[in-house]
This record gives structure tokens, sequence and C-alpha cells, in this order.
């Protein structure tokens, strides 16, 4: 019984030492967000922490007090001169950061754009996220040479809703501010929305409330398929966009679930990269 223990406990151990290294291994140099006092921390900082669960060949990583930008650049010759900062889902209780981050952003250098992929923070703070990526979207645009290029937001379920409110909400001021970097917009200038959630919780499913679209919102792209649970987040959210004048175009493919990312094998996920590069030309 106990070496059996001894045994399970190990296996653990070296499961998160393994997940690890492949985060240590996938990734590129990290940039900080907050050089202080995180806003609304409880707790010190720490490095992520990834989950046994590797299910899916997808890395899991929780409790996220240090949030970070993770950057990927693309080759030189490829390089567009602009930025997309890379949410990944996972329910606001972890990160999906392989299969919807690093994936992701390798991608997006291939179509020459510089990749920010984002940790922040999680589980079950969803106000500390918001403060995450605002801050976030004002750093890569201060990187910006001479304030030139684009900085667009990406995300995935969870890391879809997180962008819908960053790309609706851009006037909120969800934090103080912490340096001379906070004077920059904290405006998208355009952003895709994939499999997003938690979008309708408005009453009988409608728009949530904490979503106030105006003429400034930034042109978005939508894609989500009929037989997603989450399915009707994309088809409020886009009909609010239509209906204040504000760029859209929203793509619903009859199937191919939740949470396929770009990986092969599922039609969704082989067909919302091709209509995502054509739509991002005009940002190349």
């Amino acid at each position: 019984m106990h070496n059996s223990r001894y045994i399970n406990i190990a296996f653990v151990v070296m499961v998160v030492f393994f997940v690890h290294q492949q985060i240590l291994a996938q990734s590129g140099d990290a940039i900080y967000l907050w050089p202080g006092q995180v806003p609304g921390a409880t707790e010190p900082k720490h490095d992520p922490i990834p989950t046994p669960d590797t299910s899916g060949g997808v890395i899991r990583v929780t409790d996220v007090t240090n949030p970070a930008l993770i950057v990927f650049e693309p080759e030189r010759s490829a390089d567009n001169g602009n930025s997309i900062i890379v949410c990944p889902g996972g329910s606001y209780n972890y990160l999906a950061i392989n299969k919807e981050g690093y994936e992701v952003a390798e991608w997006l250098n291939k179509l020459g754009f510089t990749a920010y992929v984002l940790q922040y923070r999680v589980p079950k703070k969803r106000d500390e996220a918001f403060c995450d990526i605002q801050r976030s979207i004002r750093i890569v645009r201060s990187r910006l040479k001479g304030n030139a290029g684009k900085t667009g937001i990406i995300g995935f379920s969870a890391g879809g809703n997180l962008c819908a409110r960053a790309g609706v909400d851009f006037a909120e001021e969800s934090y103080t501010k912490a340096d001379n970097i906070d004077s920059v917009s904290c405006r998208p200038d355009f952003a895709l929305l994939i499999y997003p959630a938690y979008l309708d919780e408005g009453e009988n499913r409608s728009l949530s409330p904490n979503l106030h679209i105006n003429r400034n919102t930034p042109p978005m792209f939508i894609f989500q398929t009929a037989d997603d649970v989450y399915g009707n987040s994309s088809l409020v959210l886009a009909t609010a966009l239509r209906d204040n004048n504000i760029p859209v175009e929203l793509h619903i493919l009859s199937a191919g679930g939740h949470g396929y990312g770009l990986r092969s094998g599922n039609t969704a996920a082989e067909t919302w990269p091709r209509l995502a590069e054509t739509w991002l030309k005009k940002y190349q």
C-alpha cells in the first residue's frame, strides 16, 4: 500500500518536471507585465504550475501569479512590422499553453507577425486577467518602433472571451497606472476570436452586460461551429457589432466542437486558419 503511494507521487513529480521542461523548451523570451506589485495579488510571484493532465497532447498551466508575455519573432525577412497577442483558453482555470498558445504563435510567425503568448492570471481571476491583457497591449505597443505597425489580439475559448472584453471595454481603467507604459493606448487595432465562450451571459442568453460596444470598437474576426456548446457567444457578439456598424467577419461551420486549436484532423481546425490568414492580409 505504502509503496504504491510513493510510486504514484513519484510519477506525478516526474510528469510535472517533464511538462515544465516542455514549457521552457517551447517558449521564447519572457516579458513580465508588472515590475512591482501585481494589481490585486494575494500571493507572491512564482512560475506557473503545470498540471499533471497532459491528455490530448496539451500542456496545461495554472496558478499564474506573475503574468508574462512569451515572445515569438518571425524570420527577419518575413517580418511585417505588426504584432499579435495570443490568449490561450482553459475555462479561466488553466491555460492550454501549447495548443492555443505556442503553436498559434509559430503559425503567426509564418505570416510575418511578431507573436506574444500571454500567460494571464488563473484560476478564476477574470477581472485580474483583464488587467493583464490591458497591460500587455500597452507593453507590446510601446515596443513598436516609432509607433509604427499594428497591435492585434487573438483568443481561444476563455481567451476569446478575454479578447472580446479587451476589444470592447478598452476605455475601462482596470488598474492603477504603474509607470509610463500605462499612458499608451490599450485599444487593440483588431481582434480574432476563435470559438469564444461566455459572451452570452446576459438575460435570455443575450450579450454579456459587461460588454459595452461603441463606435471605437475595433474590427473583429469570429469563428465557431454550430455544434459548439458556446456557439451562441459568437452569434450575439457578431449581431451587436453589426448593429453598431463595427466591421465583423463571422464564420460558423456545421461541426467541429470546441477546443481544437489549429491541429490537423478536425475540419474546423483546418478551416479557420485559412480564413483568418485572408482576413489578416489587411494588417500585413
